[in-house]
């Protein structure tokens, strides 16, 4: 190579790595959040906005003030510090490493996406007949939530329901700062004194994906999807007579579970480009925080958030509802978030920072019975939310008989999966499939069937409201009805139609879906915190979607069916509403061990709570058990924290998020965290100490007792065994000791037990999870 090639050489790499050893314009840019921490100080909106282009300009060289503003999606200037920008991957390492910046994530909207009336009566039951402050009475003392404001994070809402109108509830609360942001389709009308305000979020969704198709979604805060109107009637919406889902199911008065409270709306959530609305909604992380932002600068009470994923290693630096939520919760808003859909699968549990409220979700004691008769006589129990006709007998065949010869292998034969069977074979028969898939239903509507009989593998069916007349059985009745089919010489079948049952027992068992612990980011706080109705509900439903979101589904609906932890989220939401009515110096610490130490791990007949395969349920699935919100009210004892104690914590992991603190020489463990709960992993050695702090907010004259029951494998040994209290407010501490017993056979193997405090009015009872390394 000559002295000219060299230089031309030369200079096609600085022309390729740009300006002072950029990265070439070539390289694909995505939006990235950069968290700062904390406003302080005093600093104008624009002055914000200009430290924060700053960092921009920094890795841009050359970039005009124009484009370095242009390269910037969110600048968060209420309570959190930071804001979220087009970069490489090379400038966002860059900045990550300038002073002042704590972390910097990329925000993909694909993460973190949704977690998608009789329910409260059913709550009421679980209370016990003897107690005294009913569910009634308990909304009577908190006026019904009157002047709590709850942020709901999600999909928008359908204004228009009966189940926000204002009717008869009272003036805006005067602490209320937030906005009615207008926009397609909604204007400041649609706001009410019941939805006092609502905005919307869709930068950082366009930058990630361009911009909204307008044929999909509005671009405000009204709801096409569903999901933020179901949410947000579950949390408070009025009472609404006559309400049910389509079909006439689940007919009865809609309530939202504090009907009195104030909503405030974040939309967040859009759709995914080309996918349809029941393939799930596309959340960035940060248009989230900057939900957040406003919400608590708006002046909520409580943020409800029914959206998440599943936490990476990282999560604690690199999640916008941790982030955000840990500045609600320093504001005292309490935060109550979803579990997440990830279930049975273990270490699926989201949103797993400690200071927030984490809601798995259970069934509540209602079914909706859709019989099948065969042609022997026999009746076979099915379920759906279907409306079905009674119809003549008709052959009956299985899946697996009538499929297309080379279109379904050993493993997927009888599934009834798109394409596979034979529209002659199939045409005017009943068809029964191993799939309980709304595509098996569709599968047999396109070949010609009449009707489906879907095969559920748990022991507990989410409904649907197919399109076509279909019910869902067992797997045990699935087998009876093919055992029908292969001896009778022409198997015949029609389905009956279906109508409520309420009052089926056991109640609660635990939804398939609901994800499980142990937390996989620190094993050491067990989640999730609590349980709660999540399973087939009934609440407001968006008149822009339908039932099932599909483009073949063009019903309206006022109401809808719907399960997953993003509705057992709203539930304990409204709950922490009234809660803070009633006790309005309660810390959000303080609400979470109320709900969680006044739980209960057993069902309406008085046995364990179960989960979808019969087996009884354990931390892992319910945290502390399926809260009892009455009781709630008066727990005796609490488990206080303080955004303090929280930092401290977050020193275990090896994490700074607010540099006005300073990490201890000797910092805290995890376990020590005052939890309402105990988690300890990997108990090195034979033994492990760590210490509670419990607050009477009970009897002043009170004296507590204690009861253990060691996990398996383990001794557990608490001092002192009484704890006395001369007034309210006053503290005491003991101490908790965990021994390995030598016999432990299965090591890295969680074991479960409980203590409690009782003063033999209030039993303050606290789960244990503990694994030996």
């Amino acid at each position: 190579m000559n002295k000219h090639h060299i230089i031309l050489f030369l200079l096609s790499i600085f022309l390729i790595m740009g300006l002072g050893g950029f990265v070439s314009c070539s390289e694909e840019k995505k939006v990235y959040v950069v968290y700062l921490g904390e406003h302080s100080g005093e600093k104008t909106l624009k002055e914000i906005e200009d430290h924060h282009c700053s960092f921009l300009h920094s890795v841009k060289g050359t970039t005009t003030k124009k484009d370095v503003r242009a390269s910037l999606v969110h600048s968060y200037k209420n309570i959190i510090n930071g804001f979220s920008a087009l970069l490489t991957s090379q400038e966002a390492d860059m900045i990550s490493g300038m002073e002042g910046v704590i972390s910097v994530f990329h925000s993909d909207p694909h993460e973190i996406k949704p977690h998608t009336t009789r329910s409260w009566d059913f709550v009421s039951i679980l209370e016990g007949t003897s107690l005294i402050n009913s569910r009634e009475e308990l909304l009577q003392n908190a006026s019904y939530g009157e002047d709590i404001i709850v942020g709901v994070i999600d999909s928008g809402v359908w204004p228009e329901s009966s189940s926000f109108s204002d009717e008869g509830m009272g003036p805006v609360p005067k602490s209320w700062k937030g906005i009615c942001q207008e926009g397609v389709a909604f204007n400041a009308s649609h706001c009410n004194r019941k939805l006092i305000g609502a905005r919307y979020y869709l930068k950082g969704y366009e930058a990630a994906t361009g911009p909204l198709n307008e044929t999909r979604d509005f671009r405000s805060p009204r709801d096409v999807d569903g999901h933020g109107t179901h949410t947000a009637g579950t949390v408070g919406g009025r009472r609404v007579a006559n309400a049910s889902a389509i079909g006439g199911f689940a007919k009865g008065t809609a309530t939202g579970g504090a009907p009195n409270v104030r909503l405030a709306i974040y939309k967040v959530c859009w759709p995914v480009p080309d996918q349809s609305l029941a393939e799930g909604n596309a959340c960035a992380a940060d248009d989230i925080l900057a939900a957040f932002d406003d919400a608590i600068a708006d002046g909520v009470h409580v943020l409800s958030v029914s959206l998440g994923s599943i936490p990476r290693t990282t999560y604690y630096t690199q999640n916008g509802i941790a982030i955000g939520s840990l500045h609600a919760v320093k504001k005292n808003v309490v935060v109550s978030c979803s579990a997440g859909n990830e279930g049975p699968i273990p270490s699926t549990v989201g949103n797993v920072a400690p200071w927030i409220i984490t809601v798995g979700a259970s069934s509540i004691d209602r079914v909706f019975s859709s019989p099948i008769m065969l042609g022997n006589g026999m009746i076979v129990e099915g379920q759906t939310v279907t409306p079905i006709r009674r119809r003549r007998l008709h052959p009956l065949v299985y899946a697996g008989d009538v499929e297309i010869r080379g279109t379904t292998a050993s493993n997927t034969t009888g599934a009834c999966l798109p394409g596979t069977l034979s529209r002659n074979l199939v045409r005017g028969k009943v068809v029964l499939c191993r799939n309980s898939g709304m595509q098996a239903s569709m599968e047999v509507k396109r070949a010609g069937g009449v009707a489906a009989i879907l095969g559920n593998t748990f022991n507990e069916i989410q409904v649907t409201p197919f399109l076509d007349p279909t019910t869902v059985v067992f797997s045990y009745s699935l087998t009876t009805i093919q055992k029908y089919i292969e001896t009778e010489k022409n198997p015949m079948a029609t389905l009956l139609p279906g109508n409520t049952l309420i009052g089926t027992k056991p109640a609660p068992v635990m939804a398939p879906f609901t994800s499980k612990g142990p937390n996989r980011v620190d094993p050491n706080i067990l989640k999730p915190d609590i349980t709660a109705p999540g399973f087939n509900i009934l609440a407001a439903w968006s008149e822009a979607s339908s039932p099932l979101k599909i483009p073949e589904d063009h019903r309206v609906v006022k109401y809808n069916m719907n399960s997953g932890t993003s509705m057992s989220c709203p539930h304990v939401s409204a709950v922490i509403a009234l809660l803070k009515s009633i006790h309005p110096d309660w810390s959000s610490a303080a609400i979470r061990s109320a709900l969680m130490t006044t739980s209960t791990i057993n069902n309406v007949v008085g046995r364990p709570i179960t989960n979808s395969t019969g087996s009884d349920a354990n931390p892992f699935e319910y945290g502390a058990g399926h809260f009892r919100p009455s009781r709630a009210v008066d727990p005796g004892l609490v488990y206080d924290a303080t955004y303090t104690d929280y930092l401290l914590y977050l020193c275990s992991q090896n994490i700074s998020l607010d540099s006005s603190l300073s990490c201890p020489e000797k910092v805290p463990a995890a376990s020590n965290l005052n939890y309402p709960s105990l988690a300890i992993a990997n108990i090195r050695g034979s033994t492990r100490t760590v210490r509670r702090v419990v607050t009477n907010v009970g009897k002043a004259n009170s004296t507590y007792f204690l009861a253990v029951r060691s996990p398996p494998g383990y001794v557990v040994d608490i001092v002192p065994k009484t704890l006395r209290f001369s007034k309210l407010g006053e503290k005491h501490s003991f101490n908790i000791t965990v021994r390995a017993q030598s016999s432990i056979e299965k090591r890295n193997v969680f074991s479960f037990g409980w203590y409690t405090w009782s003063d033999g009015v209030h039993v303050v009872r606290s789960p244990i999870a503990v694994s030996s390394a």
